[in-house]
Formats: structure tokens, C-alpha cells, sequence
């Protein structure tokens, strides 16, 4: 099965704020569902059942604190000029604890096999760029101070992903809830 470990963002002005981005923004590429937005904090590929069992074993004993996080600002990989991503990024404190938890995982992984992923920037992946575009900066100028608002992150998902021509269909396997504030 096809598994990542995923903060989700399910504040509803927030989703509802994304998608008006999404409409505005017209480029030729496919936005992301806002019911599957989420921060990919490990992708772990395609594991079985055996080895899914000790990641969830594992990932129950990650504590983190219940914390707000920004979401603000957008970009593209690898860049604007030849985007193939279109993200949401985080406030710097936000950006932090994501970074400390998918650290923290990365670690515990490590003893499973798993490689630590490569620098973890925090994102929320908001189009996917199918066909070679055009240089979209000047069009993004003008959203690259924009606040999409703030969430309280609870819980951290293990998530299965099938990849079908609708799309991928995420579900959970498994959920971490944070320790209130």
C-alpha cells in the first residue's frame, strides 16, 4: 500500500479561502481537492500490511504539543518560472514545529529502513503543473503576501493514498493527537 504521514487542514474558511485562490489564479494546472490538503510531512511509498504495523507502532510514541499555524504566502517548485507545484507556505513558528515533528519522525523511521526525507520544506500543495507552463511570477506578485489564516494543529496522520484517473483517494490508517496547549 502507498502511505505518508500528513498534518491535514480541515479549518473550513481556511479550505474556503484556498479554493477562491484556486479560481482566481487561472493557469493551466490541476488544483488539489480541498477536502485532501494536507502537509506531507514523510512519504513513506509503497509498504505491506507487516511493515505499516511497525511504522503505527512507532508513530504512536511521538508526543508533540496541540500548536496554531499560519498559513501565509505562496510559491512554486522549482520555481515560478517553470512551476511544477503551486504551494501555500507557513508563518516562521508554524514552519518550525513542523519541521521538529517531521524531524522526530525521520529519526524514528530510520530504524524501520527508511530514509530520512531530503530537507523538509513546509507546504500545502495547491496545483499540480501537468503540462510545461509559462513564467507565472508577475501573475503570483500579487498574492505573495496573502493570509489564508490560522489553524490549531491537532493530530498527525498515517494515510494511505490509491492513485486512480480521478486522482488520488487518501484514507487513515492512524491518528496522533497533540497534547492540548
Amino acid at each position: 500500500m502507498r502511505v505518508f504521514i500528513a498534518v491535514e487542514i480541515s479549518d473550513e474558511k481556511i479550505l474556503n479561502k484556498i479554493q477562491s485562490f484556486q479560481e482566481d489564479l487561472e493557469i493551466n494546472a490541476k488544483p488539489t481537492k480541498t477536502n485532501q490538503i494536507h502537509f506531507t510531512l514523510q512519504f513513506l511509498g509503497e509498504i505491506d500490511e507487516e511493515k505499516c504495523e511497525k511504522v503505527k507502532e512507532l508513530l504512536k510514541e511521538i508526543t508533540f504539543s496541540q500548536f496554531d499555524l499560519s498559513l501565509k504566502g505562496v510559491g512554486g517548485f522549482p520555481n515560478l518560472k517553470n512551476p511544477r507545484v503551486i504551494w501555500i507556505g507557513t508563518d516562521k513558528k508554524g514552519a518550525e514545529k513542523l519541521i521538529e515533528i517531521t524531524r522526530e519522525i525521520g529519526m524514528k523511521l530510520t530504524s524501520l529502513g527508511f530514509e530520512k526525507d531530503k530537507k523538509f520544506k513546509p507546504h500545502l500543495t495547491v496545483f499540480r503543473v501537468k503540462n510545461k507552463i509559462d513564467d507565472i511570477s508577475s501573475q503570483m506578485k500579487k498574492y505573495e503576501a496573502i493570509e489564508f489564516g490560522t489553524q490549531l494543529i491537532t493530530k498527525i496522520k498515517l494515510k494511505r493514498s490509491i492513485l486512480s484517473l480521478r486522482g488520488p483517494e487518501y484514507s487513515d490508517l492512524l491518528e496522533i493527537n497533540g497534547n492540548e496547549k
